[in-house]
């Protein structure tokens, strides 16, 4: 439901900062919307400032914890954000509802969009774009100078990999329903940077698959998430994914949601386990979990 044009007015007046306001000192008051921007914030070592963050804010744990908590980034309310007086908001472009982005965008407190991409050169340029925006430009630089240094130490490990892994990342699996990831996703990106290939690439987005269906693309792997609240579900009892080369030697690799998908500073490293798991004795790293 659209807000009446005098509600909106009534938010806007109640939370506007007046013209000439805002200071051109650091911002002290940062709401964070998104987990990899409370992330990268958190390693940047400027978590006092942080006064509240959304519920995808899970790493680390303490931000979530200790923080006010703002809700899911694609429900927010407006109100509840501007009540708690930011004078800097960084938002994932992602979060919504978008009615809601544009009453905290006209309500007159500095907000920074962030972009979410899934490619290395979109990940740095998140880091640059959170750590200027705190006033924290040159830690930001050495914050992506040294992922761009992960994830080319990773590339180059890989580069004499020629059997690359047909990989099968599964969102969700209900009543022997699979939604797996196709092109265009953020794990369809860690699938190839991880040196392996997306068996399902050839279709953008996620879809939902048939057991015959997964049966017939022959996945060596199946990738699967974690995250608190979701319930473990073992793959292999679906009778598809069990006549599957990943279902008959089992290999079932689990990892943290954020930690694998949020494409943060620990992106490289994640990355790193994804591929010790897919390429065991080749890959130097602690491996993902398997099973």
């Amino acid at each position: 439901m659209r807000l009446s044009a005098i509600a909106t007015a009534a938010v806007l007046c109640a939370f506007a900062v007046p013209a000439g306001a805002q200071s051109a000192a650091e911002p002290q008051r940062v709401i964070t919307i998104g987990g990899a921007i409370t992330e990268i914030l958190y390693a940047l070592g400027e978590e006092d400032r942080v006064v509240a963050v959304d519920t995808t804010s899970l790493y680390p744990p303490e931000a979530l914890a200790e923080k006010p908590n703002v809700g899911y980034m694609r429900q927010l309310s407006a109100e509840g954000v501007l009540s708690l007086s930011p004078d800097l908001i960084l938002m994932d472009e992602g979060a919504g509802p978008q009615q809601a982005v544009e009453l905290i965008d006209a309500a007159g407190v500095a907000v920074q969009h962030v972009l979410t991409g899934y490619t290395v050169e979109e990940l740095t340029e998140k880091v640059r774009t959170v750590a200027t925006a705190v006033g924290k430009a040159d830690a930001g630089e050495a914050m992506a100078a040294k992922i761009d240094a992960g994830f080319e130490a990773l590339a180059d490990d890989l580069a004499g990999i020629e059997d690359r892994k047909r990989v099968l990342f599964i969102l969700s699996l209900v009543d022997g329903r699979i939604n797996a990831a196709g092109s265009g996703t953020g794990a369809d990106a860690v699938i190839r940077l991880a040196g392996a290939k997306n068996v399902f690439g050839d279709v953008e987005g996620y879809k939902t698959l048939s057991s015959e269906a997964v049966a017939a693309l022959e996945p060596d792997a199946i990738l699967m998430v974690t995250r608190p609240g979701l319930e473990a579900v073992d793959p292999l009892t679906v009778p598809g994914l069990a006549a599957t080369p990943a279902g008959q030697a089992g290999t079932v690799i689990r990892m943290d949601a954020l930690h694998l998908l949020g494409f943060g500073p620990r992106t490289p490293g994640a990355l790193r386990e994804l591929a010790a798991a897919l390429y065991p004795g080749i890959m130097s790293a602690e491996p993902a979990h398997v099973r």
